[in-house]
């Protein structure tokens, strides 16, 4: 060879590695390295197998033992499983939990990154009160969402995932200050992402929610309609009095084809609104409630309420699984309004969609007259009267000025029958021993003299609604929480006049309400006065009965909202006002005498109720005096 092919052959082979080192060498150390990893997951995964089968047939010592000496995966194996675990997602798998607030005039709300969700919402304008060892009331700031084992979460359905799905929950993601507000955003990588994006509204306890679906119709399942949202919410004991809290807590909903609902209230109920479209959903406490309405619906919704032990640390769990409708464009939202605050009235129902009937003013008729007669009455009074105890009494007064027409007729009928009482006791004297004959002699006076024993018993029925009306309405109206009256501290529970070392079973308690001891006295001396003119010998039991009932009453009442208690003891009183005015100064006693003078002159007419309850009457006399004869001819023959 001569010497320029010998100096070309050298160059090439120069060339020829300084290419190796340069440019073949890195990528293969690449492959190599990538090699290694996938060797080195493979390995442990075998290894992580072994481990299992030997920990189910090493006793449990040698299982701890195992345990504790299996060596950390390599940093290439926890990539591996992430990306594995969570797809185009892996990035948003892994980071450090921060925590960011925003706040209004109302409340304050604290978010975290990891799952992009509400933590704690402090409601500024409110309390929670609670008791001490030695039963003192004890407030503290009221805080809704806040629970540790609380879960707000999305369930992704990611193409590839090992689970099927991933949930929001593990994700940390990317917090941006917006606006009056802040966004989370997970990314998936090329400029797709998952994001949830609150806005807070100057003076109210509602944000704006909006879920941001952008680049992710390839990412998600092809055969996914929607994505599933898991909201579990341990409720917190937030009144004195836990037990009515209690009955009134639970899940509401509203689907799009039909009115309000719920889960029960007092034991453990699931509704499934699968395939329906639902216009909200709301947990709700009492007097406060967290709730989700979308701008247009849900694809559907499955509601659980589960009763938790009376000795927990928490009130209820309520779950909710709703499911988010996703169609597969590349960039779609859903929004939603997210309230978390108080359960009034006017600011639930400007929310819109029957929002309102999460306040458990009751059904049907009841539920009308709280919402239509009786708030707007006590909200007109409450502009002008502060306590919300003198608010009671004018509103105990406008009832009884309205139901006056009932309760005239009521008492007039009662003296009526007073009028009648010296021919009953004549009539009862005469017949004496014979109470059946004495039954319908007395209803032939009445019939004579046109007087409806039941006469006086039908103004009181028509007035129950109201009264059925009012038992639901002090419990449930927030006005009440907390407000103060006498020595009542809060007239939406209890009040204490004085604690017993015991506990009277039957619902009593450990304390004594005086408004229901009052309540039960009133009660006494009003019936009293009431039937001391009425002749009560057909029937004595009935007498001793409405003796009976107020004291039994004790201690259903005792527990009760002092608000309703207060209401009945102003109601006995102005009842007894009512009675003596009524029957001294207003009923003529004398005019009622010619009434019945006139009314027995009159020509009868056949039948008529009063006419055919004495036939019926006379004919049980008739069958019980054949029964009688009948076993006296039985003993006879013996």
């Amino acid at each position: 060879m001569d010497r320029n092919t010998i100096i070309g052959i050298v160059l090439i082979f120069v060339l020829f590695i300084i290419w190796q080192q340069f440019f073949v060498a890195p990528e293969a150390r690449k492959q190599a390295e990538a090699q290694k990893r996938i060797q080195d997951s493979i390995a442990m995964a075998q290894m992580f197998a072994m481990d299992t089968l030997a920990q189910e047939t090493l006793p449990l010592a040698d299982t701890l033992a195992t345990a504790n000496t299996t060596p950390a995966l390599p940093d290439s194996a926890i990539e591996l499983q992430r990306l594995r675990g969570f797809g185009a997602f892996a990035a948003a798998a892994q980071g450090t939990e921060e925590l960011h607030t925003l706040e209004n005039e109302v409340f304050k709300v604290t978010f975290s990154n990891k799952g992009g969700r509400v933590v704690e919402a402090v409601l500024k304008n409110f309390e929670k009160i609670s008791e001490d060892e030695r039963k003192r009331e004890v407030a503290s700031p009221l805080r809704l969402l806040e629970y540790e084992k609380n879960r707000f979460e999305y369930l992704l359905p990611l193409a590839g995932a090992s689970g099927g799905s991933i949930s929001t929950a593990d994700l940390y993601f990317t917090a941006t200050p917006i606006e009056n507000g802040i966004a989370f955003r997970a990314n998936a990588g090329n400029g797709r992402f998952f994001e949830q994006r609150y806005v807070l509204n100057a003076g109210s306890y509602r944000m704006d929610y909006t879920l941001h679906f952008e680049g992710l119709q390839e990412v998600l399942d092809k055969n996914a309609s929607s994505v599933s949202l898991n909201w579990v919410n341990y409720l917190d004991r937030l009144e004195k009095n836990t037990q009515y809290e209690r009955t009134y807590s639970t899940v509401y909903y509203k689907p799009m084809d039909g009115h309000y609902n719920y889960c029960s209230y007092t034991s453990d109920d699931v509704d499934d609104l699968s395939g329906r479209k639902t216009k909200w959903v709301s947990h709700s406490n009492q007097f406060f409630n967290s709730a989700l309405i979308a701008k247009e619906s849900f694809d559907g919704a499955v509601l659980k309420a589960e009763q938790l032990d009376v000795s927990s640390e928490r009130l209820k769990k309520l779950s909710t699984e709703c499911k988010v409708p996703f169609n597969h464009t590349s960039s779609e939202t859903f929004a939603m309004d997210f309230y978390v605050g108080p359960n009034e009235f006017d600011r639930l129902r400007a929310i819109g969609y029957e929002l309102e009937d999460v306040i458990p003013f009751g059904w049907s008729i009841f539920g009308t007259i709280n919402r239509w007669i009786i708030r707007p009455i006590f909200n007109f009074l409450s502009t002008f009267i502060g306590s919300k105890g003198i608010v009671i009494l004018f509103l105990t007064l406008i009832v009884k000025l309205l139901l006056y027409p009932l309760t005239y007729r009521m008492l007039y009928s009662q003296s009526k029958m007073g009028a009648l009482k010296p021919q009953l006791e004549a009539l009862k004297e005469k017949l004496k021993g014979d109470q059946q004959q004495q039954q319908v002699e007395t209803m032939k006076i009445y019939r004579e003299n046109g007087v409806n024993p039941l006469g006086g018993c039908l103004p009181m029925l028509m007035q129950m609604p109201i009264w059925f009306a009012l038992y639901r309405f002090f419990p449930a109206a927030i006005e009440f929480r907390q407000a103060s009256f006498l020595w009542a501290t809060d007239l939406s529970s209890y009040d204490v006049f004085f604690r017993l070392p015991f506990e009277i079973p039957l619902g009593f308690g450990s304390h004594v309400s005086l408004f229901t001891l009052l309540w039960a006295v009133t009660t006494l001396i009003y019936t009293y006065y009431n039937t001391k003119h009425m002749d009560m010998s057909a029937n004595p039991a009935m007498k001793y009965m409405q003796y009976i009932m107020p004291v039994m009453f004790l201690g259903f009442f005792n527990s009760f909202a002092s608000g309703l208690t207060c209401y009945l003891l102003f109601s006995n009183i102005l009842n007894i006002l009512q009675t003596i005015v009524t029957k001294n100064y207003i009923i003529d006693q004398e005019k009622i005498k010619r009434e019945l003078e006139a009314y027995r002159k009159k020509p009868k007419k056949k039948g008529g109720f009063q006419e055919r309850l004495e036939t019926a009457m006379k004919e049980q006399r008739r069958i019980q005096e054949q029964r009688d004869a009948e076993q006296k001819k039985k003993r006879t023959k013996k």
